[in-house]
């Protein structure tokens, strides 16, 4: 069943009743459920009606949200990174010494990545589509720069204390501690069958993955 607006109907509907007092609840249902029909099924396969049915609304009431499927897709993508960005910037990075402050970030995307599948899969799944859905929203792409322009920050604190080498950029520093901790979750289906470990379960592992990474990252920018 096709998902695409029937330009034949209205395109909006009035909330009912029952939901008129707390539209911003409809609306966040609407978008939770979106993201389990845009993470299981990607763009493509995903139908407006099964949000829909989930959230025991109708079509119309979608699109009355949102006005179309790609549209709603792309409020999806802001929530998912959305959620970290904005965490990170609740880390207090600034509050700790460099060193100790890069820690907790990289413990952090460790941790984020590895309880939010949900977050790695809609990224896969926008890469599958090069990219086309983020570049229509600067909300994305504004999030993001903050968290470079925090990971700036630390590294020149790290450079004056004597902690850190001269010279690392935010973008590479960021590049590098994100592909372990995406990887692992991105492709643990198989990897965890080819080499016979367990990523998604095994305390141990992610103990000393999580340790790996860290002091990857910090002798990376030891002085």
């Amino acid at each position: 069943m096709t998902t695409s607006i029937d330009i034949t109907e209205p395109l909006a509907e009035t909330p009912r009743k029952s939901r008129k007092n707390n539209p911003e609840k409809t609306r966040e249902d609407i978008l939770l459920a979106a993201v389990h029909e845009f993470v299981n099924q990607g763009l493509s396969g995903a139908r407006v009606d099964a949000i829909a049915e989930r959230t025991h609304t109708s079509k119309r009431m979608i699109y009355y949200y949102f006005s179309s499927k790609e549209q709603l897709y792309v409020e999806v993508l802001e929530k998912l990174y959305g959620d970290i960005r904005r965490t990170e910037a609740q880390l207090h990075l600034a509050e700790l010494p460099a060193p100790e402050a890069i820690a907790r970030l990289v413990e952090f995307t460790f941790d984020h990545h590895d309880r939010n599948v949900d977050f790695v899969r809609i990224v896969s799944i926008e890469n599958i589509h090069r990219g086309e859905y983020v570049k229509q929203s600067p909300t994305i792409r504004s999030l993001s720069s903050n968290v470079l322009d925090m990971l700036d920050d630390t590294l020149r604190r790290g450079e004056a204390s004597g902690d850190f080498r001269k010279g690392v950029q935010a973008i590479d520093l960021h590049l590098l501690m994100s592909s372990f901790c995406f990887y692992r979750v991105s492709n643990r289906h198989t990897f965890s069958e080819i080499f016979q470990i367990d990523l998604a379960e095994d305390a141990a592992v992610k103990q000393r993955h999580k340790q790996m990474i860290c002091d990857a990252v910090l002798s990376y920018l030891k002085a």
